[in-house]
């Protein structure tokens, strides 16, 4: 009898009714991939890539920390090496990298791109590469998010971008939606004036607060002319301090002259603008996000070396709650509070989070206030099961918008495979043990709506037809 592959069409589902759920609901949904870091201009381009490094390990810190967890030297990872040598080093830590979801990902992105089955580690990493480099060939980006039936693809993209790549895409024959979102981060960063300053002045700010919320408001509308719909903001925390419009101004001035900006300073300002914020996407009908949680840059030597986002983050540990419910809040007391979603990173809060959404569903959408997917470090087996199980219990999984790829990286859309196989495992084991019916219809249901159609009803943007 023939040994049977890692990943195998029954991976991770340990029951008729997951194998049934998965099969015949999950499998064949269309991608809404409602937030992620791909580049458009790689999009636009329909970028074809020169081997398996700058598809796959280019750009990715989680393997670049498994890497050095392994003892793997920083030239592997961010450093002059050559691409070989880059995957050499990575096929060299793949073996240890069990129970981590790194062996999952790995393995599963080889299969279902490159149709390889071999396990990866130092003895199979030239025949992987090979092999993989010659499909790579016929893998144009235009053809990965086609193939993957990809209906929606929402980048992350700076106010003060050009959005041309997003206009070229438009006019492409790329079946694929792609559309910005906005992304306001360095708006909110005045505790650095220096930095800040150069920001504004980038959105062609020249005078007062008022000039500075014209530009914004005029960027907001180009964004939305160019097909944007929805907007978000990775924070520590949401920022709800007590504020006057009189504070705005005397802060923005001040570090518009290069003043120093206290913290309690700096705080009431992102308060301002974040309901200030809240209240445009409102106005405008779209969906507003936050990322919550993140310590970011822990370690000053590396980052200095290698730069942000290299993978020297973690996750946060501050309350949550009192902020989260007055940002909230203050925009609900106006009816101005916009459809949202929470994404927590420290899973010591998911029951804050999946609690805090029932507040201000108004009955006016399904699931108007989201609980977000597993984000970053919660977005492996477990961490995403927490969610699924918090939402559930306090919530209605029912109306949950899914998965998305929060990546850099066009292989891994495989991760929407990979959560649709636990969720339908997870229903799978509440059936055997008695906690839901075996009504194959209502779970049916309930898998393609948490797929795709949830999501497909609650973005204001027209999928593909894939």
């Amino acid at each position: 009898m023939a040994k049977r592959a890692f990943i195998h069409e029954d991976f991770l589902l340990h029951s008729d009714v997951a194998r049934e759920l998965y099969h015949d609901h999950a499998k064949n949904e269309p991608i809404f991939d409602y937030h992620c870091h791909l580049p458009p201009d790689q999009i636009a381009a329909n970028k074809n890539f020169r081997n398996l490094y700058e598809v796959w390990l280019a750009g990715d810190h989680y393997k670049w920390r498994a890497m050095r967890a392994n003892g793997i030297a920083e030239k592997f990872c961010t450093g002059a090496a050559s691409d070989w040598e880059k995957f050499q080093a990575y096929a060299r830590t793949v073996p240890a990298t069990l129970r981590n979801p790194l062996y999952h990902w790995t393995h599963l992105e080889l299969k279902r791109f490159f149709g390889i089955t071999k396990l990866l580690d130092e003895s199979t990493a030239k025949e992987i590469w090979d092999a993989a480099n010659k499909k790579l060939a016929d893998l144009p980006v235009h053809t990965i998010l086609e193939t993957n039936r990809v209906a929606v693809v929402c980048t992350t993209d700076d106010p003060t971008d050009s959005l041309e790549s997003h206009r070229k895409v438009a006019n492409s024959r790329l079946k694929t939606r792609v559309y910005p979102a906005w992304r306001p981060d360095k708006g909110l960063a005045i505790d650095n004036p220096a930095v800040w300053n150069i920001w504004v002045d980038k959105l062609g700010v020249t005078g007062s607060l008022g000039n500075f919320l014209e530009a914004l408001k005029a960027r907001l509308d180009f964004f939305h002319e160019n097909g944007c719909r929805l907007s978000d903001h990775g924070l520590n925390h949401l920022f709800a301090d007590d504020y006057t419009e009189a504070d705005a101004t005397r802060i923005f001035a001040d570090a518009r002259a290069g003043k120093p900006v206290t913290p309690a300073d700096a705080n009431k300002f992102r308060s301002f603008l974040l309901v200030w914020l809240g209240e445009q996407y409102h106005a405008r009908g779209w969906v507003q996000q936050f990322h919550v949680g993140a310590l970011r840059n822990n370690n000053g030597r590396l980052l200095r070396a290698a730069g942000p986002d290299t993978g020297f983050d973690s996750i946060g540990d501050w309350p949550q709650a009192s902020a989260l419910s007055r940002y909230l809040d203050r925009l609900d007391t106006h009816n101005r509070l916009a459809k949202t979603i929470l994404y927590n990173l420290n899973p010591a809060d998911n029951y804050v989070f999946a609690t805090m959404i029932g507040n201000f569903q108004d009955g006016t959408v399904p699931g108007k206030i989201q609980f977000g997917s597993g984000w970053w470090f919660l977005d492996q087996q477990e961490g995403m099961e927490w969610q699924l199980n918090a939402l559930s219990n306090l919530g209605l999984l029912s109306r949950f918008v899914g998965m998305l790829t929060d990546s850099r990286s066009f292989l891994s859309y495989s991760r929407h495979e990979y959560f649709r196989r636990l969720l339908c495992d997870m229903l799978g084991r509440d059936v055997s043990s008695g906690a839901v019916p075996k009504d194959m219809k209502l779970l049916g249901n309930l898998v393609r709506d948490i797929c795709y159609a949830n999501a497909k009803a609650y973005f204001p943007m027209e999928p593909g037809r894939v």
